[in-house]
């Protein structure tokens, strides 16, 4: 598609910490109602701020009870840590998920969002191997391939082609992966910095033979990372970035801004 025809979207991270699951559904289910495109939960086992012990829950079984819940939103991770699952594994949650998101209409609405994962404690006290940035980050282009393999092997296969949404901003591997793999790319870059990653990957597109128009770009603006403005938004927008990213805690949400951003959305898509 060509990126400039595609519409803006407003994705909520709803953090699955500092909270019980049954606010965090029932948020879940007013941000749906209120008009959010896409809900986000993280892969962490430990609350990333606040109470380093506080309230926590899984990301992957969460996703499969909101694709249940929920019937028009899509829905994934900012983003799944590769690291703590098997490639085969993800692959065939993944396809299960797309499956119980699908009821009413026949096709799917889970999003793979993944990466390489940094959060040392998460590694420790799981018993995962932490490794170092650059070996997590072989892993995810050695599992990407495999993830897409068995995919094309389940029985029932996915119900559409899942999207893969890649974070990170790493120029020598992250992007290089996200040539070859991503459906859509997320940062938290700002206009400046976005330009230079963008013609960066256009670079890792042409050398794999891949159109970079092909690949979403998505924006965090609002998280503990970023409060960007909306004129900071219509900056990233100009760049390409459709997908706009609020990040909110899971014991409660400001509905008025999460409003403000749906307000901004539908008037940049009826310019």
């Amino acid at each position: 598609m060509n990126p400039t025809t595609r519409p803006v979207r407003i994705g909520v991270q709803l953090q699955p910490q500092h909270a019980r699951y049954e606010t965090i559904r029932d948020h879940a289910a007013e941000l749906e109602e209120l008009g959010v495109d896409i809900l986000f939960n993280w892969d962490h086992f430990f609350p990333l701020y606040g109470d380093p012990d506080g309230l926590h829950f899984e990301s992957w079984t969460m996703l499969a009870a909101l694709a249940e819940q929920t019937r028009r939103v899509e829905l994934g991770a900012l983003v799944n840590c590769n690291s703590y699952r098997n490639a085969h594994l993800q692959a065939d949650m993944a396809r299960t998920i797309d499956h119980i998101s699908a009821h009413g209409t026949g096709t799917g609405r889970f999003i793979l969002g993944t990466g390489s994962g940094w959060f040392e404690r998460d590694y420790d006290e799981y018993g995962f191997e932490f490794g170092t940035v650059g070996s997590r980050l072989d892993a995810l282009a050695a599992d990407l391939p495999t993830i897409e393999g068995r995919w094309a092997k389940l029985n029932p296969p996915p119900t559409r082609k899942i999207p893969v949404l890649i974070g990170g901003a790493g120029e020598k591997k992250t992007l290089r992966i996200v040539a070859r793999h991503a459906d859509i790319w997320h940062s938290y870059s700002d206009a400046s910095e976005m330009e230079h990653k963008l013609s960066v990957l256009a670079a890792h597109a042409d050398a794999v033979g891949r159109d970079v128009a092909e690949i979403e770009v998505s924006a965090g603006v609002v998280d503990t990372i970023a409060h960007r403005t909306f004129a900071e938004a219509d900056d990233l927008h100009a760049l390409g970035a459709r997908i706009f990213t609020l990040g909110l805690d899971g014991d409660g949400y400001d509905a008025s801004l999460v409003s403000e951003w749906l307000a901004w959305r539908d008037e940049v898509n009826s310019r």
